[in-house]
């Protein structure tokens, strides 16, 4: 329907604008209807573009509001998303070029395996990287400095089963006895390493819902 009240990004906005909104009754986590109202928009914006070519061009494009439709979905109960494992977080130690493209190279080797990965994106350092995969629920960190580069190896971190000894183990001597949660392969062993701790963890959560 057609609504003369839509206004959209005054800037550069040139022509019809579009909202797409949820009619539909939808509740929230407490069980309360809620309007969710728009998730996604766009326009006509033949300006937009001319602003970094320095020539006309004509434009259209939308946006689509990702968490909002998701948390929707999954509230109507159209979004399943129990038995999806968070991707592997390849962390950036070094951010030369040469680095870069191999720990892009990771990402694609996994990716190739059926393997959900990423490569962190942004300038913290180990420590923040890695609170950022675990925020993530990632079950995997790989992390390659200069050392391991060098010795053509590199560490994969189990975040699963290192979350699960930090809570569980006070012992020193019960901590060194445990499985370890970092070992350190070639890597050529990579996606093998990998496939072999995301059966483990499965394997866990098999042996938690029995």
């Amino acid at each position: 329907a057609m609504d003369r009240s839509v206004v959209r990004g005054l800037e550069y906005y040139t022509g019809p604008v579009f909202e797409a909104e949820l009619l539909a009754e939808i509740p929230n986590e407490d069980g309360q209807i809620v309007r969710f109202g728009s998730v996604g928009g766009g326009g006509r914006y033949d300006g937009l573009v001319s602003r970094f070519r320095g020539e006309p061009v004509p434009a259209t494009g939308f946006s689509i509001g990702v968490s909002r439709l998701m948390t929707a979905l999954k509230n109507l109960g159209k979004l399943d998303i129990s038995d999806v494992i968070a991707p592997v977080v390849v962390l950036v130690m070094d951010k030369d070029t040469e680095s870069l493209g191999r720990y892009q190279k990771m990402v694609a080797e996994l990716r190739a395996a059926g393997i959900r990965s990423e490569m962190y994106l942004g300038g913290a350092g180990m420590k923040a990287q890695l609170k950022y995969a675990e925020r993530r629920g990632s079950p995997v960190a790989i992390i390659q400095g200069g050392d391991e580069r060098s010795r053509g190896e590199l560490q994969i971190k189990d975040l699963i089963e290192g979350a699960r000894m930090s809570a569980e183990i006070t012992d020193n001597a019960e901590w060194r006895a445990a499985r370890p949660a970092q070992v350190t392969v070639a890597e050529s062993e990579l996606v093998a390493e990998v496939k072999k701790i995301l059966a483990a963890q499965a394997a866990d959560r098999a042996k938690g819902g029995a």
